[in-house]
């Protein structure tokens, strides 16, 4: 066998100047595919270079650099040069402006943003972007806080129970109260679930031997303000812990005297002896999901009633017997309790369920149901697990300004009650 037959096809780029040098066919790339071995029909089939990888070679013979090259090859590299910048100078116009700036280009901008002395602040920024959402609505959730609430009249003492598990208590609890904290009001949460999630979400340690809990309360052997600890990272925020000891008080609560208005009593005395400050402007209770001793104390104990439904089937099925449950308390043991809040958590706005349960709970408590709905959110279920409330851990995320709007809605409802009371008091004077 020849050299001839052995020599496998070389594909060559051959320039506009060469091409019409062989009186060759010209191609819309303005290149040329040329085979050096005479067996073309053959040896192609065996083995091909393709198109794209001869291109890139004949772009890298146009390079002033290699010798030989010709004024042509030149000019053809400095217009790629030249497109190239110019395509780099427009990509990301406008992107790093402020709002009725010039454009200019990213080196530009970068030597800018190197030298802040040189160049005036940036106030409005045109491009949108996650990041940049988070942080704006962040700063409107601090606004907001700084902003502050209406206090109401007198301390209100606010229930929360759902005998359901999963449908958000502990973390409605914590997380409203939190709002009502950054508002400047002053806030108490009394955790009265022997799991104590709410002590762990307001980072408090109650895995330890020293902790005074509201178990010791409860039993006698204590008083509510030497159970009491203040929230780290808040100004009026306070929490009244609980540990495991406390899933054996409804045994010990069996044979005591008036077992039901354990807490209420306790409660009464703390917020009438105070602590030397003001006085507390909201109460929160959190129950077990149960209707057992300790939920029925905390309902004894409270003026009002906040249910958080969970928008889904299950939430709906268990709620009759809750409001069973609230009518006997009321009609026995506490009759000025009433339901004065309804809050819907976990709202998937993709799901029809969901909107659903919604208009049903509307239709069947009117105006007790906030407006605001609580949606889904990862960061309301990561912010335990540092020991914060979402308010702290995301003040940016959607979870976060909900439980604000929430929170805003509850303590403008207090002013309106407040002034329709008044007035249909002067209505009678009259």
């Amino acid at each position: 066998m020849s050299r001839d037959d052995n020599e496998e096809p070389l594909l060559v780029a051959k320039t506009t100047t060469e091409r019409s040098k062989a009186n060759s066919g010209q191609s819309e790339t303005g290149l040329e595919w040329s085979k050096s071995s005479p067996k073309e029909s053959t040896a192609s089939s065996k083995r091909a270079v393709s198109k794209p990888e001869a291109a890139t070679v004949a772009r890298s013979d146009t390079s002033p650099t290699r010798s030989g090259a010709g004024p042509e090859r030149s000019e053809t590299w400095h217009q790629m040069r030249t497109a190239n910048d110019q395509l780099l100078d427009d990509l990301p116009s406008g992107r790093f402006e402020a709002a009725g700036e010039a454009q200019s280009s990213p080196a530009t901008t970068a030597r800018k943003l190197a030298s802040p002395d040189q160049f005036e602040p940036r106030t409005a920024l045109t491009y949108d972007t996650p990041i940049m959402r988070q942080a704006q609505n962040a700063i409107q959730v601090q606004a907001q806080g700084r902003n502050g609430l209406p206090a109401p009249d007198q301390t209100r003492v606010l229930v929360v129970a759902n005998q359901k598990g999963g449908v958000g208590k502990t973390t409605s609890a914590v997380n409203l109260a939190a709002s009502l904290a950054m508002c400047g009001l002053r806030v108490l949460v009394v955790d009265l679930d022997p799991q104590g999630n709410a002590s762990t979400a307001l980072g408090i340690d109650r895995r330890s031997e020293d902790l005074n809990s509201i178990y010791d309360a409860l039993i006698g052997e204590g008083t509510l303000g030497d159970v009491v600890r203040k929230v780290e990272g808040y100004d009026s925020l306070y929490c009244a812990p609980a540990t495991i000891d406390l899933a054996g008080s409804e045994i010990e609560l069996v044979t005591m005297e008036a077992r039901e208005s354990r807490l209420r009593r306790v409660l009464a005395e703390h917020l009438e002896m105070g602590s030397g400050e003001r006085r507390y402007d909201y109460v929160f209770i959190d129950c077990p999901p149960s209707l057992g001793l300790l939920t029925v104390n905390a309902l004894v104990a409270g003026d009002e009633v906040l249910i958080p439904i969970q928008c889904e089937y299950y939430a709906l099925e268990g709620l009759s017997q809750l409001l069973q449950n609230i009518k006997l308390v009321q009609s026995h043991l506490n009759r000025g309790l009433e339901i004065t809040t309804v809050l819907l958590t976990m709202f998937d706005g993709r799901t029809r369920l969901s909107a659903q349960v919604v208009d049903e709970v509307r239709a069947y408590f009117g105006g007790t149901a906030l407006q605001t709905t609580i949606p889904r959110s990862v960061r309301i279920s990561e912010a335990p697990s540092y020991g914060q409330t979402v308010l702290s851990y995301d003040p940016g995320s959607t979870g976060a300004m909900s439980y604000m709007e929430a929170a805003r809605e509850m303590a403008q409802r207090t002013v309106s009650s407040a002034g329709e009371r008044a007035k249909e008091t002067q209505e009678v004077t009259q």
